[in-house]
């Protein structure tokens, strides 16, 4: 297992030794106190954002001997709630095996996600309006929100980044498992834009942890409430996607097909901040326009990786690979199967909900139920050939 001594991925109390003094006003005792004060402010700049030197250890200490000033605050404020009692379960020490085969699949036994999570919402399709009589985020507890994320005022940055609350999830799949919610008054429904895809490439940047990931789920891609958020979990295992092969699909070098992974999907690379990362934003909010306006389930993943090309088995993660899938739609919950697949199985983590089918699992199942929520083959071809001339567009 990667990162052995690592426990924040766990749950256990050996949690992150190291905290940054500065962070300690993230920390209110209890939601009295918490609502007196306010929601605390985490303000970044961007030479806080780390593009070199990230990599998964060869029999080393963790990464987080050393964690970020994001890091820090992240994940004792994590462990304060659970210490407060604010998720469904206490979330322990999660028994994991990577699956025998070519793929290797992270697998994970979380009993407690598939009984205790919040049922979804009544999804009809994936451009369904937000509704307030639903569940959403300004319905949650006061103590579930962690802190606001926004960049320093007037940074190197052209762009204005907007205030994204960090909250936990309830009912967690790993440690630190948090949502980004731009502000959630606005009742924005459950579609990508750039503003909160640019606070989720900047967290997993704010991060030395190599295995901190970010994801969205579209509706119909198993996304259960329908107000805009993204995922940020912790996971101390690499994943298929990281360094698996990819072509280019677009002579400027735009889109490739990821491809010797679960699912085939559409990679977007990233070397750091800049314009070249915000040429990204804009690449991938044009897809997932796309696919929304086309009625087109899909999921994305965001994690550090190789750039693309031939197959990387090096463990220095020198940039961002964010990942796309479209899919099938499913508009609910499956009973009775091992797992459900949304962003983190197609990228290679499968959060299993029995014992049994834990034990049983093999690659040849886990690929089985992953290559059912895909597109037939014609249907696949014609949004690769969409998506490639919605590049072209911008080299006009």
């Amino acid at each position: 297992m990667y990162f052995s001594s690592l426990r924040i991925v766990s749950g256990s109390s050996m949690a992150l030794s190291h905290y940054s003094k500065e962070t300690s006003y993230l920390l209110p005792p209890n939601n009295e106190d918490w609502e007196e004060k306010g929601i605390p402010d985490f303000v970044y700049g961007q030479k806080e954002l780390i593009v070199e030197g990230i990599q998964w250890p060869r029999n080393a200490p963790s990464a987080l001997d050393t964690p970020t000033r994001f890091d820090s605050a992240l994940c004792s404020a994590w462990r304060q709630r659970v210490e407060l009692g604010l998720f469904r379960y206490r979330l322990g020490e999660l028994q994991t095996q990577t699956l025998p085969g070519a793929v290797g699949f992270v697998a994970q036994l979380n009993v407690e996600r598939g009984v205790q999570r919040r049922r979804p919402q009544n999804i009809k399709s994936v451009r369904q309006a937000f509704d307030p009589e639903q569940f959403n985020f300004n319905k949650i507890r006061p103590g579930e929100v962690l802190f606001r994320l926004h960049r320093k005022p007037n940074d190197c940055s052209a762009v204005q980044q907007e205030d994204i609350l960090v909250i936990i999830n309830v009912s967690p799949l790993e440690w630190g498992h948090v949502l980004l919610v731009p502000e959630p008054t606005l009742g924005l429904p459950q579609r990508l834009l750039p503003g909160v895809l640019r606070a989720g490439l900047e967290t997993v940047l704010l991060s030395s942890h190599p295995g901190f990931r970010v994801g969205f789920n579209s509706l119909g891609g198993l996304a259960s409430v329908n107000h805009l958020h993204l995922h940020g979990y912790y996971l101390a295992h690499r994943l298929p996607v990281e360094g698996a092969p990819s072509e280019a699909l677009d002579p400027g070098g735009h889109l490739y097909l990821l491809q010797s992974v679960p699912a085939p999907g559409f990679l977007f690379y990233t070397s750091g901040p800049g314009p070249d990362l915000e040429a990204l934003i804009s690449r991938v909010c044009r897809a997932t326009d796309y696919l929304t306006d086309h009625e087109i389930a899909h999921n994305l993943f965001v994690t550090r990786g190789a750039p693309p090309g031939k197959a990387s088995a090096s463990t220095m993660l020198t940039g961002v690979r964010v990942i796309l899938w479209a899919r099938k739609s499913n508009f609910g919950i499956k009973e009775g199967e091992a797992f459900n697949v949304a962003l983190c199985e197609l990228a290679g983590h499968l959060p299993v909900k029995t014992y049994q089918d834990f034990s049983s699992l093999t690659e040849e199942a886990a690929l089985a139920l992953i290559q059912d929520c895909l597109l037939p083959p014609a249907q696949a071809d014609e949004i690769q050939e969409a998506l490639v001339a919605l590049m072209a567009q911008e080299e006009l």
